[in-house]
């Protein structure tokens, strides 16, 4: 069977070609009871397919608008299409009466005409940027004022994209109708009622077909409810992954928004790695750098300035910072119409999901085989039968009854055979563990990123905010040639006094060389920024420095924001006394080696020379070793007659080295050692300081005395041999770029086999998250293109929020197994019970409507029992499930195998012998035996249940109650069991039974689980090999612990 599946159901765990989606479903072929049902979380390729193509229509109309007008610029001078006015030919626009009371005087359609058409000449002729700011009632300073809101959102539309209206339950009541098998039943069931009232009079003709009808009515109902839920939870979970938060000017203040929330007026504040959120203008900003290749196509980023101020919908800020004025929003935009197209075409489909697939195909195929071959043997029998009574040519009502009982039999036994239920409980088991992990602060974004981080074998994570709390204070400066603790405000006035001659100059490299905002409201002064820049700022404010003062003396005249690659921020500014000066902050070597000149302890500017390089060398390193991230902050007077706004980059002035400390997060030692026994190797790549990357990695316990620390780039220099001999014992990279995370991850998963989470914030990481099994973007942190390419956004930036998504997905994986093996085990009894006894005695123990029953147990109830259980301590003491290790284990195939023998056995004693080994004598023999028969057959499943709870633990009990799902279908089925035998006997074909054989029904099920315990003890699995490349760490738990 696993080659098989290999061979047909096989795909990546994303990123998988449309060759391969169409190959899997070319496999399954017709062996589907419900296509609608079955497929409906997978992809629709024919839908995508016209989404892209829409999409491909809407970027080539961008591309052809921008191309226009960057040709209609060379000829801006001609008039041919202009009135004798010099004004193009415009729409007449008409404005609605509460518009003009509020002063807005622009219609939103010409406002999305001139962004969409990028039509510079009628910006002009509105007055340009300040022009369009007056049309929409705005100022630069105040931005949107609160009391406008309601007018604005009525005018211009709320910046909201249309989205399919959710299917009401009823939509998933006729999906679940739409079964053909179930079809067919109804159809016999309105035959059998036909027939059984032209025989057997009113009411009881009626009996057999209206139990079918009533039996498809509660199996279609149960399903309905099911689907319906877990859609509810699929909508839940998308709403949550469409919170982007951006941060604009409202009412004089600087404050966070949902994009949802943003209106036309709106002055935004665009940073790296921001989606920008909806159309608009550029107002300022520095090196503004737009990818708009998600709407256009284009792979070549944009820069934005005062000459090309169109900003779209949906494109990403490359590099640089600004303010944009909104003018379109929602649907107005292309991104609006964009989206509209991206919604077809569902969620790809997961690898499990594709292998249960083809583990249903293969079972309903050997079902169908089944069900013709118990057709032909009963109905062979019976003509023979009649043959042999000379009968052959007299037909009744009765005997076409008999026939049609027959066909509903075989049309019942491909119900259960074709396991419709197996790729759908994999859905239900990752939407109940996507809510769960929604409530524990992880939103997955890719279904299949759930399943596959319980086959993770090393996470590649981040320090600052992931193994770090993210709360930053400077505690250590060097300034002056000496070393000052820093202790808030207890030391406040030490501070000032021990650097007071140099004070003025090291609160304006704090104070100008930043992005970040001292925000003043009520009295309360907050930041807005990274951590490392509050903290900077928040030092700067404690040693009295006056953030708006600063920033209205001096004029910015360039800026070079931090990133990734550069690892440091630089500005350019206009000094009020005339000259320019350039500041420079970032990586402490980076900014060192740019440095020539230092200011000594008399605050004078003294030549760095060599020693004292040295000196600030050792500096830095002590710093670092104490666990603190380390800054240089430098400056650079430049000759305002010599200057083109280049930014220079050397003959600097070292100013301080900042200590800043950020903590290790509480747990998160306790993480790491929980993956190292799970077989999971933690391995630290970080943008810092190497000792103060292995100074926190040996606190998170991480970095082991024969684990390997290596910096970016010796590891970058390295050639592939070397690299294969460096990538199994390096646990810590430091000094790393994006390309570094990227080549290290490629690697792990192609040379070593490993299944690889990445973890990342910046907008350089999105390649690495890209590549990696599973990308884990940080939820606070984390820009929106990092995020955009993750598969999981931990909201929180917790490392043990991963491990518990590790957590999760292992036991959504042992989850499915449980449910695989329980459905298989029914599925081989049903069919050999009903084909053996179809064989040997011309007749079926089990009915169309108890085989309905027992196809509800094993399909939506045992799914929900099974594939709900949360996940318990055991799993994380195991090793990871490398990648091709077969679905269906040898302890899984030697369970189904034991229980199938034993449940065979006794219910074909029962069938054959039962008569007798009961002493059942008189005319409701035959019924009483077949109840007995279908009330041990159902117990045997219902303990079974309880047997899978864990396929090789013989304590099958533990945490059992702590699943009220599991105890809910278990009390609900038993139930339900009873009510059936004992009131419903006229539809389901039974009689009520005395209380001595409830209990023999009830023993004969319970002794599958003795059965169990003795299965589990005979050894079938080999020892478990831990993935390629796979070494235990010598100070994690012990080798044997499994």
């Amino acid at each position: 069977m696993e080659s098989y599946l290999q061979q047909d159901f096989d795909v990546k765990t994303k990123h998988f070609s449309p060759e391969a989606s169409s190959k899997w479903r070319r496999a399954v072929g017709l062996v589907v009871k419900n296509r609608a049902r079955r497929f409906r979380h997978v992809a629709d390729l024919a839908k995508r397919q016209e989404a892209e193509r829409k999409k491909k229509q809407i970027q080539e109309k961008i591309r052809v608008a921008l191309y226009v007008q960057k040709a209609a610029m060379h000829f801006i001078e001609a008039g041919d299409s202009h009135s004798a006015t010099g004004k193009p030919d415009q729409v007449e626009y008409k404005l609605s009466e509460e518009a003009a009371k509020e002063g807005l005087s622009i219609h939103p359609d010409e406002l999305a005409s001139i962004i969409r058409s990028h039509d510079t000449k009628v910006l002009e002729i509105h007055g340009g940027v300040d022009g369009i700011l007056r049309k929409v009632a705005v100022t630069l300073e105040e931005g949107v004022r609160g009391s406008s809101i309601p007018s604005r959102q009525n005018f211009y539309g709320l910046n909201r994209f249309t989205e399919k209206p959710p299917r009401s339950f009823l939509v998933f009541v006729w999906e679940a109708l739409q079964d053909l098998t179930l079809i067919i039943l109804m159809v016999c069931a309105i035959a059998s009622i036909g027939v059984g009232l032209a025989t057997e009079g009113w009411p009881a003709g009626m009996y057999d077909g209206v139990g079918i009808l009533l039996s498809i009515v509660l199996v279609v109902l149960v399903t309905a409810i099911s689907d319906y839920r877990q859609s509810m939870q699929f909508k839940d979970l998308d709403r949550e992954k469409k919170k982007i938060f951006i941060q604009v000017t409202r009412d004089g203040k600087r404050q966070k928004v949902s994009i949802y929330d943003l209106l036309v007026g709106d002055i935004v504040h665009l940073a790296v790695g921001d989606q920008v959120p909806a159309d608009g203008l550029f107002i300022s900003g520095y090196s503004l750098l737009i990818d708009e290749s998600s709407l256009t196509g284009e792979s070549e980023p944009m820069n934005v300035n005062e000459g090309k101020p169109f900003l779209l919908s949906g494109t990403k800020v490359q590099d640089g910072s600004g303010k944009m004025l909104v003018t379109t929003v929602g649907m107005r935009t292309e991104w609006g119409k964009l989206m509209e197209t991206l919604s077809e075409g569902g969620d790809d489909e997961t690898p499990l999901q594709v292998k249960l697939n083809g583990v249903a195909t293969i079972i309903g195929k050997i079902g169908l085989a089944f069900a013709v071959v118990t057709f032909l043997v009963l109905t062979i029998r019976f003509l023979v039968e009649k043959a042999l009574s000379n009968e052959i040519t007299d037909w009744s009502s009765t005997d076409a009854l008999t026939l049609l009982n027959y066909f509903a039999i075989a049309v019942t036994i491909i119900v259960v055979a074709v396991p419709e239920g197996l790729p759908l409980a994999v859905t239900l088991s990752l939407a109940f563990a996507m809510k769960k992990l929604m409530n524990d602060k992880a939103l997955v974004r890719h279904l299949s990123a759930c399943e596959t981080m319980g086959s993770a074998s090393c996470i590649c994570t981040d320090k600052t905010g992931t193994l770090t709390t993210n709360h930053m204070v400077v505690t250590k400066l060097w300034i002056g040639e000496k070393s000052i603790d820093v202790n808030g405000n207890n030391s406040k006035d030490a501070v000032k006094s021990e650097i007071s001659g140099a004070l003025d100059i090291l609160l304006q490299v704090i104070f100008q060389n930043t992005s970040s905002e001292v925000i003043k409201n009520e009295g309360k002064t907050s930041i807005l920024g990274t951590p490392t820049e509050s903290a900077l700022l928040e030092f700067g404010l404690l040693l009295g420095g006056d953030f708006d003062a600063q920033r209205r003396e001096f004029k910015i005249l360039k800026m070079e924001p931090f990133s990734s690659v550069r690892k440091k921020m630089s500005v350019l500014i206009a000094h009020p006394h005339g000259g320019i000066r350039a500041f420079c902050k970032g990586a402490s070597e980076i900014v060192l080696g740019m440095c020539n000149k230092v200011i000594d302890c008399n605050g004078e500017t003294v030549n760095l020379s060599r020693e004292e390089a040295n000196n600030v060398t050792n500096v830095i390193n002590s710093f670092a070793s104490e666990a603190l991230r380390t800054l240089c902050l430098a400056v650079k007077d430049i000759d305002g007659s010599s200057i083109n706004n280049d930014i220079p980059d050397d003959g600097y002035t070292l100013i301080a080295v900042v200590g800043i400390k950020d903590p290790v997060r509480p747990g998160v030692k306790e993480a790491v050692q929980t993956c190292l026994a799970a077989g999971i190797t933690v391995r630290m790549v970080t943008g810092d300081n190497i000792n103060t990357a292995k100074a926190i990695a040996r606190e998170c316990g991480i970095l082991t005395d024969d684990g390997l620390a290596i910096e970016g780039p010796e590891f970058r220099n390295m050639s592939p041999a070397e690299m294969k001999v460096v990538i199994p014992r390096i646990q810590v990279m430091a000094r790393s770029l994006p390309l570094d995370k990227h080549t290290l991850v490629k690697n792990l998963r192609d040379t070593f086999r490993e299944v690889v989470a990445v973890t990342g914030d910046g907008t350089n990481d999105a390649p690495a998250l890209h590549e990696a099994d599973i990308g884990l973007a940080m939820g606070i942190a984390g820009t929106e293109v990092a995020k955009e390419s993750a598969d999981v956004i931990i909201l929180d930036d917790n490392f043990s929020t991963i491990v518990n998504v590790a957590r999760w997905g292992r036991s959504v994986y042992i989850n499915i197994q449980k449910f695989v093996q329980f459905q298989l085990t029914v599925n081989v009894v049903a069919l050999m019970i009903n084909f053996v006894s179809a064989c040997v005695s011309g007749d079926a123990p089990l009915t169309a409507v108890q085989l309905l029953w027992v196809n509800m147990i094993m399909d939506t109830l045992g799914a929900l029992a099974l594939a709900t259980e949360p996940p318990n301590d055991g799993l994380m003491k195991r090793p990871p499930v490398s990648r091709g290790t077969s679905f269906i284990t040898r302890a899984m195939w030697r369970n189904i195998i034991g229980q199938s023998i034993y449940q065979l056995a006794v219910l074909g004693v029962l069938n054959f012998r039962g008569t007798q080994l009961l002493g059942l004598t008189g005319s409701d023999a035959t019924d009483i035996l077949n109840t007995v028969i279908f009330n041990a057959f159902v117990f045997c499943q219902v303990f079974n249940e309880i047997n899978s709870r864990d396929i090789e633990k013989i304590n099958i009990f533990r945490g059992m109650f702590d699943s009220w799902v599991f105890v809910g279908v278990m009390v609900c089925t038993v139930a339900f069991q009873a009510v059936l035998v004992e009131f419903l006997g006229a539809f389901a074909s039974t009689v009520p039974l005395s209380w001595q054989l409830w209990l023999l029904c009830i023993i004969i099920g319970s002794l599958s689980m003795p059965v169990a315990v003795v299965l589990k003890c005979i050894p079938v699995e080999g020892k478990v090999k831990p993935p390629e490349g796979y070494e235990a760490i010598p100070d994690g738990p012990p080798a044997g612990l499994v």
